[in-house]
């Protein structure tokens, strides 16, 4: 059966770090676009960062340097490593599984879902 387990979330310090991690199950994610999307309370799902299996990668203009994406094949494992925490990075934190090998954004691209990981950053 196809999984997608998140891990790492918690409560931090504003300027502190995290780093999540997204294992895979029933799959070999090496061969597919994995991608972290964020929810906040009252507000659509956003798409964070994605990484496809030539290793390229997108980041929303919100968290450009300050998280960095990558991806552990022999560990059937994607990690996003979240610097600078921000209040506003406050977020229910999902990986999924992309339909598609591009790089892409739009939560319709994705075709399995973790059931996500709760980032809170507040002092």
């Amino acid at each position: 059966q196809l999984q997608l387990v998140e891990s790492g979330g918690g409560l931090v310090q504003p300027g502190g770090s995290l780093r999540l991690s997204c294992a895979a199950s029933g799959f070999a994610l090496d061969y597919y676009t994995i991608g972290w999307f964020r929810q906040a309370p009252g507000k659509e799902r956003e798409g964070v960062s994605c990484i496809t299996v030539s290793r390229s990668t997108y980041y929303a203009d919100s968290v450009k340097g300050r998280f960095t994406i990558s991806r552990d094949n022999a560990k059937n494992t994607v990690y996003l490593q979240m610097n600078s925490l921000k209040p506003e990075d406050t977020a229910v934190y999902y990986c999924a599984k992309g339909a598609y090998s591009s790089v892409s954004r739009n939560p319709g691209d994705y075709d399995y879902w973790g059931r996500g990981t709760q980032v809170t950053v507040s002092s």
